[in-house]
């Protein structure tokens, strides 16, 4: 359970170093942390830190932050990559394939059901009451992650010029989020020359052996050979994952012909899949326009709809395609019913947007760990580390924005571009609730669950109070 006592607390968070967490164990932890990924990017990576570092210990900030920044550089949701490479640290292949299933499952399960019930009844109140409260109260969580990690984070001036410069780079001026990585890297090779007392050299073996976290001890002993860099390893990876990612939309190809929905919508998506850089927000503006204008498949009204479905319920916010592959295959269903036609629409997509995610972990991930015994790459790797504490404040600001402002416009002024909330908008419900969240959270210390679980009941019932008739 989560919030409760300490001494009834889950037994894995129990586990030490010397005691590791097994398989099953794990796959609870992470079938909870799929089913509470509400907010985003930044809510969810605010929940693994709370879950995986702060209360269990199965890895330490360090080494969380360092797999995080390899992330961001990768095209996907990163938060469920970050899932996977922990998941792999801990249990090898399997614990990979294990966390990045169960990170998106439930919202496979809840847009699936959702996408079902929008093509059938089209209006969705329940659902806007239920995820209210939940919406307000996961900018609690958001912000709680973000100081945290700052504090550990940011230990020195020049991490937190990174980080600020990262935010307003991002936030005001509107600049490619691979230009903002690429430079905080440029910014710590050369700082590693030129002050290398702001970028410290890892930890070493010794120090890691001392650690109290799962994953650190276990590396410094030697123990997770999956660390190790094998090119024999690497190509079978590469030859599995792409089969496994393409295999279904030759299939769809073959058994439904090349001008298929199910065809359109595999090829489409496979290949957004390899732009999504900087997370679903960069992206779903170019799958909307395709998805509205190109192909036809549903109304600019009805897009808006499935952001709002995928962006209050769990999971990554790239979500939406299912819902948008959902309503597609629905109306174009070739020789089959209407609802099974969507079903299947739905998880040949969410296969081939998520597939690649595990590939770029599973062939990745031991060339990045090897990069942390490298004094130079080791001060990118800490810059781009400042610089993703920047790019979640970035993506917190946004998130807090658009969850207590009815609207939001941008305004240009030379070369800044920000999201200006129209004053007289304000959602004083929505402030209300997520103030009292964050009481609950910092200050009286509130479990993240029955914050979440309070807010989501006091959420549902002043909703419909006010909007239910």
């Amino acid at each position: 359970m989560i919030g409760i006592p300490r001494r009834w607390t889950d037994p894995a968070s129990a586990k030490t170093p010397d005691n590791p967490v097994s398989l099953a164990e794990a796959a609870r932890v992470w079938a909870k942390i799929g089913w509470l990924s509400f907010g985003g990017p930044a809510g969810q990576i605010a929940l693994m830190h709370r879950e995986l570092v702060k209360q269990r210990r199965w890895i330490s900030d360090a080494r969380f932050l360092h797999a995080l920044s390899y992330c961001m550089l990768l095209p996907g949701p990163e938060a469920q990559q970050l899932a996977i490479y922990i998941g792999w640290l801990m249990h090898r292949t399997v614990g990979g394939v294990i966390a990045g299933t169960l990170f998106v499952l439930p919202g496979v399960i809840v847009i699936g059901v959702l996408s079902w019930l929008y093509a059938t009844y089209q209006q969705l109140p329940a659902v806007t009451a239920i995820f209210f409260g939940l919406k307000a109260a996961v900018l609690a969580v958001v912000v709680e992650a973000v100081l945290r990690l700052g504090r550990r984070a940011l230990k020195n001036r020049v991490m937190i010029a990174i980080a600020a410069a990262a935010f307003v780079a991002l936030y005001f001026f509107k600049v490619p989020f691979p230009l903002v990585i690429l430079g905080a890297a440029l910014i710590g090779i050369a700082g590693r020359h030129w002050r290398p007392t702001s970028f410290p050299a890892p930890p070493s073996t010794a120090t890691l052996a001392q650690s109290d976290y799962l994953i650190d001890r276990r590396i410094a002993r030697g123990e997770l050979t999956q660390t190790t860099r094998s090119l024999r390893r690497s190509g079978v990876v590469l030859v599995v994952c792409l089969v496994l990612w393409f295999g279904p939309v030759l299939g769809a190809m073959l058994f439904f012909g090349r001008d298929s929905v199910f065809t359109q919508q595999g090829a489409f998506f496979a290949q957004a899949a390899l732009v999504t850089f900087g997370g679903a927000y960069a992206v779903l503006a170019y799958v909307a326009q395709r998805a509205v204008d190109t192909y036809a498949w549903l109304s600019p009204g009805e897009m808006l709809d499935g952001l709002a479905l995928a962006e209050t319920t769990p999971g990554p916010l790239i979500m939406v395609v299912q819902y948008v592959a959902f309503i597609a295959a629905f109306r174009h269903p070739g020789g089959l019913s209407p609802y099974a036609a969507g079903v299947l629409g739905s998880l040949l997509t969410t296969w081939v947007t998520f597939v690649p995610c595990f590939l770029w972990i599973f062939l990745g991930a031991p060339y990045v760990e090897a990069l942390r015994s490298n004094r130079t790459l080791s001060a990118a790797l800490s810059a781009i580390t400042a610089a993703v504490v920047g790019v979640i404040l970035n993506l917190s600001v946004w998130f807090a924005v658009h969850t207590v402002f009815h609207t939001v416009q941008m305004q240009t002024i030379s070369l800044v571009r920000v999201d200006v909330p129209q004053w007289r908008s304000v959602d004083l419900t929505a402030l209300t609730l997520s103030t009292c969240a964050l009481l609950a959270m910092l200050y009286f210390k509130l479990g993240m669950g029955w914050t979440l679980f309070g807010s989501a009941v006091l959420g549902a019932g002043i909703w419909t109070f006010f909007h239910g008739g």
